[in-house]
């Protein structure tokens, strides 16, 4: 098993919304190659951002019963990235290099601490290639 790719948040919250039928088939396929083929991850800050748009934001919000079968699904068995001191440093760092926020910086910092190439995101720069990983706007 590799692991070749990083879902960002975006990714996750298209696969909920059906009024953009073709981008909610992407990331709906993204995300089922991630579980069963072992090939995708996310981290920790995906897991909570999902978790607090999908129940607080969402046309109609994840009732907490369904927020824990989505947690023990999908977020859980993709989880591998989780807060610590050196993802913090890394995080500083891409935030020095390449200015991104921090945030966005987390996210790239876990995909490289993940050990990902790819990292798919709507909302980054598609193409950026960031050490070994290259970034990717799957709906491009």
């Amino acid at each position: 098993m590799s692991v070749e790719f990083f879902l960002d948040t975006n990714i996750l919250v298209y696969t909920f919304d059906p009024t953009d039928h073709a981008k909610q088939t992407r990331a709906l396929s993204l995300v089922e190659n991630a579980l069963e083929h072992q090939t995708g991850v996310i981290s920790f800050q995906v897991a909570q951002e999902l978790l607090n748009v999908a129940t607080r934001k969402f046309a109609h919000p994840l009732t907490p019963q369904q927020a824990r079968r989505y947690l023990e699904t999908v977020l859980e068995p993709l989880c591998s990235v989780y807060a610590g001191v050196p993802l913090y440093r890394k995080a500083i760092d891409v935030r020095e290099r390449w200015r991104y926020g921090f945030y966005d910086s987390l996210i790239i910092a876990s995909a490289l601490q993940a050990g990902c190439h790819t990292l798919y995101s709507e909302d980054l720069h598609d193409g950026q290639a960031i050490e070994s990983l290259t970034i990717v706007n799957p709906f491009g």
